[in-house]
């Protein structure tokens, strides 16, 4: 029997979603709940389970096809047991009680232990039109002759930022040696892949009389679709910057007791293997000063005409990924030390990476951070995350004179961006927020007097 299998509502109110990559070939065997495909939503990419035990026979979908919720992605051959086994079942149930058959994306009952896997095996000698017509097999002297398929080639390992990354330069995979744990492809290798003459894409740069190096075998215009993350961050963006009505202050700090903080923490045991920046202290910092200036830990409830102020904190981290701007956050960072804040940075930031940031870690966010100093870049005027009061953006730390103890010396600064909700936060409240993290920032010691 054929079992057509529709993309689902993933539990985020989305209306479609992308095919990234497919997990499984025409004429496998798949188990319920096994991993079929990677689907990109609106806000992430996300494991699909198969809702069968069976056979596939088609995918009605190639990767990096949008498709809406309810049009069929793939098709499984099943065994008419399997069904019938579920219908006796249901037909000895008490009267009201729901049939119990695998119908959603993997949520259901794990297969049962015996019996499946023979199941399994003779479900593939079961000829394909009488599977369809839901009729008893053909004798054996009336089957087709068996037909045997194409050796399906085992697709490169890599992670679905490098697939896309390979796609848009043009390099084959299969013809790139992986050089990351257990032969896994990273963006370096590609990278480096598309530099070889003679490449597939690779880049044949034209330098005449200094001008900027384009690649000149690409088209003079290139258009791409607006999709995925790209889509839904313009959309909340565009709806964040014409709803709140944004306000934005400055501080430039002296940091040099922050930094020298962070190389006595990286030389202790507690923090051995793990990676300290001034986003680690930042982090700790605003969950101090939101505590001290709770309006920037609140939200605009229009249509219950309330502002609703958060009694706990859940961090956004603003993380530029190959897929777009993605901001995951920490849920309850207000009760995490620093080495858990530096733990939980260091598992969101490789989660981002490598594109795997659920649905969950997405949502619920109450306030923001996003480190532009990365980059190189001083100060900025960021857009707030939507349904959030503030953001703050931490600058590049960079040498230079200062006073010093009533001299001029050189030490290490950074500038800190606020950008407020000025429905919810008065001018006097984001300054004493904004105050209270530069305060701690330049001098840790006086985070004993704040809490």
């Amino acid at each position: 029997m054929i079992r057509v299998f529709t993309l689902p509502d993933l539990g985020e109110g989305l209306t479609e979603s992308e095919i990234v990559a497919w997990k499984v070939s025409v004429g496998d065997a798949v188990a319920l709940n096994q991993v079929i495909a990677e689907v990109e939503t609106a806000k992430a990419v996300v494991e699909l389970p198969s809702p069968y035990d069976g056979v596939i026979s088609q995918l009605h979908e190639q990767p990096g096809t949008v498709v809406e919720v309810g049009k069929p992605i793939v098709s499984f051959e099943v065994l008419d047991a399997e069904f019938a086994d579920s219908a006796e079942a249901a037909a000895g149930a008490p009267a009201g009680e729901a049939q119990r058959v695998p119908t959603l994306v993997g949520y259901g009952a794990e297969p049962e232990t015996g019996g499946r896997p023979a199941r399994r095996a003779r479900l593939n000698q079961v000829p394909a039109d009488s599977a369809e017509s839901g009729g008893a097999a053909a004798p054996a002297a009336a089957a087709p002759a068996p037909v045997t398929p194409e050796p399906v080639r085992e697709r490169p390992r890599s992670t679905p930022p490098v697939r896309k990354l390979a796609r848009d330069l043009g390099i084959d995979l299969s013809t790139v040696a992986g050089t990351g744990t257990g032969g896994l492809i990273t963006r370096e290798d590609v990278q480096s892949a598309s530099s070889v003459p003679g490449a597939a894409g690779g880049v044949d740069f034209a330098y005449v009389g200094g001008q900027v190096p384009f690649d000149l075998s690409k088209p003079r215009e290139v258009r791409s679709p607006i999709k995925g993350v790209r889509k839904y961050t313009a959309a909340a963006m565009v709806a964040s910057a014409f709803t709140a009505p944004h306000v934005t202050e400055f501080l430039t700090i002296d940091v040099t007791p922050t930094m020298e903080l962070l190389a006595k923490l990286k030389a202790g045991r507690a923090f051995a293997g793990l990676k300290l920046t001034p986003l680690t202290i930042v982090a700790k910092a605003l969950c101090i000063a939101v505590g001290r200036n709770p309006s920037l830990n609140s939200r605009w409830d229009e249509a219950n005409q309330e502002i609703v102020t958060m009694n706990y904190i859940n961090l956004g981290i603003a993380a530029a990924t190959p897929r777009g701007l993605t901001v995951p956050n920490i849920k309850d960072a207000e009760s995490k030390s620093l080495l858990e804040l530096a733990q939980a940075l260091g598992e969101l930031t490789e989660t981002a990476r490598a594109g795997k940031t659920t649905p969950e870690d997405l949502s619920g966010g109450t306030i923001s951070i996003t480190n532009i100093g990365v980059f190189g870049i001083d100060a900025g005027t960021p857009i707030l995350n939507p349904g959030e009061a503030g953001i703050l953006a931490l600058g590049s730390v960079r040498r230079m004179p200062w006073e010093y103890q009533g001299e001029v010396a050189l030490r290490q600064v950074l500038t800190l961006s606020l950008s407020f909700d000025h429905r919810l936060v008065d001018g006097e409240q984001g300054s004493k927020f904004l105050a209270d993290v530069g305060t701690i920032l330049s001098d840790p010691g006086m985070l004993i007097t704040m809490v």
